[in-house]
């Protein structure tokens, strides 16, 4: 007989015989009866046992199951209210393939809260628990709609090294491999690469992929391994083209999301807001409004702190009902060499950040295409371009204006669902305590 998922079987099926496998979730003993839920990758359904009814076999095999245990059940499909999707199975045959363990160490109902470093050492199990679970199915279909977006939208996807010779970003968040007799380090973006394959004439490229950061961070949003979202393209007018980009991209997952993801979403008890129109204000005016309104005071060539994003988000929410917000025109002391600085503005750069809900998630810029200009930012900020021959050449032959973002994957899933930690976004992360499993 071949195999029913739990969530396809309905009162259609009733009075008719199925084949179901998979974990049991829980087991009741109410004397005369004994349930046991089954739960699969779909669901769970109700397997229901009257003790007089079932051969010593069954019952036997019965008892020696645990909760966790892999099981394979067949029998006869019946309408019941009080089971918890209206029907349950009354078993003719029910094997016990692999038995579990007992007790196992996370509480999987829900009902007693573990740790997050538990959870996360023991994350095969924990992601049997159908909310955890959930995050994944969500991230999933985030991924797949990130790319139909940027399908329609006239990219194409490339897949970039992730052992390079060296960054663009700071040395000091490179990890060095061990790579022969050679020097060589995990890619820590693969920006060199987005604006090698616009100037090689593909124009509009992305890459959803790993990103490596040798920070050591300790923070509930800082990872050194994430899935970053990276775009780039060419022949555009300026930044307010990239963020055009990132704002179509944004109303089109949640418009998908809220469509194909409506049982997770209430499970987490979320209710995201579609962007009509993503604010776009500058970082000087940003410093004007948290100094009046929260007494939040920034220097002026200072980034936004964990708390400056976050009073951002809460002013963006009360003023435009937004959740998002752009954040324009960051100093030119923080950002890298190769961000466009504006004509006359020699002190500020022609980028952003994207704010959602009080954290940042995406960085990006108009890019410095002009090879003698690069280069002279370049020198400003301690780099020697000739050195990085490689991405230096780019520029040398015919370079377009050109522009692109960074976000990361996995703070959109945090924020999205409004988790505590981004770890619980990632299915096995890595910080710099973390290495297993």
């Amino acid at each position: 007989m071949e195999r029913i998922l739990a969530n396809d079987i309905g009162e259609r099926h009733a009075g008719k015989s199925v084949l179901v496998s998979g974990w049991v979730s829980d087991i009741r003993d109410l004397g005369g009866l004994k349930f046991l839920i089954l739960k699969d990758r779909s669901g769970t359904i109700q397997i229901t046992m009257p003790k007089k009814e079932m051969t010593k076999e069954i019952m036997e095999t019965a008892e020696q199951i645990t909760k966790e245990s892999v099981i394979s059940a067949e029998g006869k499909v019946q309408g019941a209210k009080q089971a918890p999707r209206g029907v349950e199975i009354i078993p003719e045959k029910l094997q016990l393939i692999s038995k579990a363990q007992a007790p196992i160490p996370l509480d999987l109902s829900g009902k007693i809260k573990s740790d997050l470093s538990v959870r996360l050492d023991y994350r095969f199990l924990d992601l049997r628990n159908p909310k955890s679970l959930a995050i994944f199915k969500i991230r999933s279909k985030m991924f797949k709609l990130i790319t139909d977006f940027y399908d329609s939208q006239g990219f194409t996807a490339i897949q970039t090294p992730k052992i390079t010779s060296a960054g663009v970003e700071s040395g000091a968040e490179l990890f060095p491999v061990v790579y022969f007799d050679k020097e060589a380090f995990l890619s820590q973006s693969p920006q060199i690469y987005k604006q090698m394959m616009v100037c090689a004439g593909f124009e509009r490229v992305y890459e959803i992929a790993p990103v490596f950061r040798a920070e050591k961070s300790h923070t509930t949003r800082h990872l050194t391994e994430f899935t970053g979202v990276d775009f780039e393209m060419g022949f555009i007018r300026g930044e307010n083209d990239v963020m055009d980009v990132i704002e179509g991209m944004c109303r089109y997952i949640l418009e998908g999301l809220k469509k194909e993801c409506a049982p997770e979403f209430e499970m987490f008890g979320v209710n995201p807001t579609i962007p009509k129109k993503i604010p776009r204000i500058e970082m000087s005016e940003i410093k004007k409004i948290l100094a009046e309104k929260y007494g939040k005071k920034i220097p002026e060539d200072e980034d936004l702190d964990a708390e400056g994003e976050e009073f951002v988000g809460k002013y963006i929410k009360e003023k435009y009902n937004e959740e998002f917000v752009f954040v324009t025109a960051y100093p030119w002391k923080k950002r890298p060499f190769y961000h466009m600085r504006p004509e006359g503005k020699a002190d500020l750069t022609k980028s952003f950040d994207l704010i959602w809900n009080g954290v940042e998630i995406a960085t990006g810029a108009q890019r410095e295409h002009r090879y003698e200009i690069l280069k002279q930012q370049a020198k400003e900020k301690g780099v020697d371009l000739d050195a990085m021959k490689s991405y230096a050449d780019i520029f040398k032959y015919g370079a377009p204006p050109h522009g692109g973002v960074g976000l990361g994957l996995d703070r959109m899933v945090e924020q999205l669902l409004k988790l505590d930690n981004v770890r619980e976004a990632i299915l096995l992360p890595r910080d710099p305590e973390r290495l297993t499993p």
